[in-house]
C-alpha cells in the first residue's frame, strides 16, 4: 500500500476501531516523521507505520542495459527522452547504514503504537530498539521457513502474506516463492509459532476476516479492499480499473495476475502493458533487473505516458485477487461494515 495510503486514510480506519497503517515503503526519515506527525494531529488512537526490507540490488550493466534497450521504443512512442541508467530509488531498513540509524530515532522520537516490515527483516537491533521505545514490530512471512525466522528474530507478530494479496510479495527472497495462500498459510503458521498471526491477503469482508480468525490468526490486514476510499491516493485510472472490476468480475477486467515486470520483485496487480514486454523480452532472453533498479525505469515511463495523456499505459495498478469484491466506502464506514459482516458470520 505504499504510495497509496495517506494520513487521512489511516486516521480513518484508527478512529474507527481498527489499526490504520502509514505505508512509506522506502525507508526514509523524513517522509516517516511528516506522515506520522500529520496522521497523529487527525486521530488520537493508534497506528502503524510500514517500511520495506529489500537486500541491495547485485547491478549487472548487461542485464540493465538490455532492459533500457527492451524499454526505449516504448519512451520514444510517447515523445520521451529513456533513461540512459537504471537507479535504487529505494533505501531499505534491512541495510545497517546511517540512513537506517536516522530511521530508528525518526520512529524512537515519534513513537508510532507499530511498526511492520516487508521483504525480510530489518538490519541487526533495529527491532531492539524499537521495543525499548514500547513500539511493536511486524514482519512479513510468506511461508513458514520465513515465519520462523520472524520470531526468532523477536517480532512481535507475523504477516501471513497469501498469494492472493495484492501488491508486492513479501517474500525474503524473490526467486523463492512458494505461493502458499493465504488461509493455509496461516494454519500452518498459527499451529507452529508462538506469535500472534495476521492474516493477509485476499480478504474483503467479515465472512474473509471470520474464516482467518477461525484458522487461528490474531487480526486480519485489508490493503486492496480500501483503495476505492476516499482518503486513499488511488489515482483515477486505477480507480477506474477496480470499478470495472467490481462491474464485471467474470471478465478480463476482474484479473489479476504477479509480475516481476513492474519493479523487480513479484507483485499483483492489474495487467499492463509493462508484463507483456517482460513476456517479450523474456523470450529473447532479456532478464528483469532486481528491486528497485527495474522501478526506477517503470515509474520513468509512468511519468512519460501521463504527461501523454496515457496515465494508465504504464502505471502500476496493483489489486489482490479479490478487487471484485472491493467497495465504494469511505474508509471509517468500511471498517464499520466489517465489523458488521464479522459479528454476522461468527454468530
Amino acid at each position: 500500500m505504499a504510495g497509496v495510503t495517506t494520513p487521512e486514510l489511516a486516521a480513518a480506519v484508527s478512529n474507527a476501531g481498527g489499526l490504520g497503517s502509514l505505508g512509506i515503503g522506502g525507508a526514509d526519515p523524513d517522509r516517516a516523521r511528516e506522515a506520522i506527525r500529520a496522521t497523529r494531529g487527525l486521530t488520537d488512537r493508534p497506528f502503524a507505520v510500514g517500511f520495506f526490507t529489500h537486500a541491495e540490488p547485485q547491478r549487472d550493466a548487461a542485464v540493465e542495459a538490455a532492459w533500457l534497450e527492451l524499454l526505449a521504443p516504448e519512451f520514444t512512442r510517447l515523445g520521451a527522452e529513456p533513461p540512459t541508467t537504471l537507479q535504487p530509488i529505494y533505501p531499505s531498513a534491512a541495510v545497517d547504514d546511517a540512513n537506517t540509524a536516522r530511521l530508528v530515532d525518526a520512529l524512537v522520537a515519534e513513537r508510532p503504537a507499530a511498526v511492520s516490515f516487508h521483504f525480510g527483516l530489518p538490519a541487526p537491533g533495529v527491532i531492539d530498539h524499537l521495543h525499548e521505545a514500547d513500539i511493536a514490530v511486524l514482519v512479513t512471512a510468506t511461508d513458514l521457513a520465513e515465519g520462523l525466522a520472524v520470531q526468532r528474530a523477536g517480532a512481535d507478530a507475523v504477516v501471513a502474506q497469501g498469494v492472493e494479496a495484492g501488491g508486492h510479495r513479501g517474500v525474503f527472497t524473490p526467486d523463492r516463492d512458494e505461493r502458499i495462500g493465504t488461509l493455509p498459510l496461516v494454519r500452518q503458521l498459527a499451529a507452529r509459532l508462538r506469535i500472534p498471526v495476521v492474516a493477509a491477503g485476499g480478504i474483503s469482508d467479515g465472512a474473509g476476516i471470520a474464516a482467518a480468525l477461525d484458522l487461528g490468526a490474531a487480526a486480519a490486514q485489508l490493503g486492496t479492499a480500501f483503495l476505492l476510499a476516499p482518503e486513499a491516493a488511488t489515482g483515477t485510472a486505477w480507480r477506474e480499473r477496480i470499478r470495472a472490476a467490481a462491474a464485471h468480475p467474470d471478465t478480463d477486467a476482474a484479473h489479476t495476475a504477479i509480475t516481476r515486470a513492474v519493479s523487480g520483485r513479484p507483485a499483483r496487480g492489474l495487467p499492463g502493458r509493462l508484463a507483456k514486454l517482460a513476456r517479450e523480452g523474456a523470450e529473447r532472453g532479456i532478464r528483469t533487473p532486481d528491486y528497485p533498479l527495474a522501478y526506477s525505469a517503470s515509474k520513468a515511463l509512468a511519468r512519460a505516458a501521463a504527461a501523454a495523456g496515457r496515465p494508465s499505459a504504464f502505471a502500476a495498478h496493483w489489486a489482490g485477487q479479490a478487487v471484485a469484491e472491493t467497495r465504494e466506502l469511505p474508509a471509517g464506514e468500511l471498517v464499520r461494515v466489517l465489523v458488521d459482516e464479522l459479528r454476522g458470520a461468527r454468530g
